[in-house]
């Protein structure tokens, strides 16, 4: 099955901005294979805004944040292959080379982070931070999902639980956003650097982690295959042990410029 196209991006507001910089769009892992899209920095609204259906406490109160510096976000989540590559084993549940690596915790993904980066002789890979997660996840939106209000058009970019088939899926097989990432909802929740917080009083403006208070939680976005459409939002977010794992829990990597 072929991938959907990737959207003509060059007239989004937000992609203007990657002009002003002489380096790839796309930036492939040597090591792994792994496609990365140039992500532009700027600013947003982060949370859920006021008008939306259904708003959580942790989701408010929404607030401005500048992402000061530019980065490569994964095209896809991280595949079962890619993962194989550094770790050697294939922990998930649902297999397939193609599909979304499952079965890891979050302390799982920085091993694998570590690794990376010292196979390729780099620190320049990690997990996003929440908020540049939802930013580009947003790609310049503010609405419940990066296409938009409309959930009956989930189905075309998401893996969840009205789609077809209980388990993970190949990763790209649904549309993009508007930036090219793709199943940045549905098919895995994806790990982000975070602690989980149960609001955003007093949450960093600049992009930055969120990493001190009492809470040894940290944070999944996304939704997965067998969340409802509320739970893949653009601004929906758990928290999770970082020593936990499950089928329905995967990550996407953030690369530095």
């Amino acid at each position: 099955m072929s991938k959907p196209e990737v959207p003509d991006i060059e007239n989004t507001e937000i992609y203007e901005e990657s002009k002003r910089y002489a380096i790839p769009k796309i930036f492939t892992s040597p090591s792994t294979g792994m496609e990365f899209v140039l992500i532009p920095a700027g600013k947003f609204m982060m949370g859920s805004p006021s008008g939306e259906e259904v708003i959580y406490d942790d989701e408010a109160p929404i607030h401005k944040v500048t992402i000061e510096d530019s980065f490569y976000m994964g095209k896809y989540p991280v595949t079962q292959k890619q993962w194989k590559k550094i770790q050697g084993s294939n922990p998930s549940s649902l297999k397939g080379e193609d599909w979304p690596v499952e079965m890891i915790s979050w302390e799982d993904a920085q091993e694998f982070i570590q690794k990376l980066n010292e196979k390729e002789g780099t620190e320049k890979y990690r997990l996003s931070s929440e908020a540049e997660w939802e930013y580009s996840c947003r790609a310049g939106t503010q609405t419940r999902y990066s296409f938009g209000d409309d959930e009956s058009k989930l189905n075309e970019y998401a893996w969840y639980e009205k789609s077809f088939g209980s388990e993970t899926h190949p990763a790209g097989q649904k549309k993009p956003n508007s930036l090219g990432l793709y199943d940045i909802h549905g098919n895995v929740w994806e790990w982000v650097q975070d602690r989980w917080h149960s609001n955003y009083n007093v949450a960093p403006s600049d992009g930055s982690a969120w990493e001190d208070g009492n809470s040894s939680s940290r944070l999944i976005h996304g939704g997965s295959w067998g969340s409802n459409a509320v739970s893949c939002r653009s601004a929906a977010r758990l928290g999770d042990d970082p020593d936990s794992c499950g089928s329905v829990v995967g990550f996407r990597l953030l690369r530095e410029l």
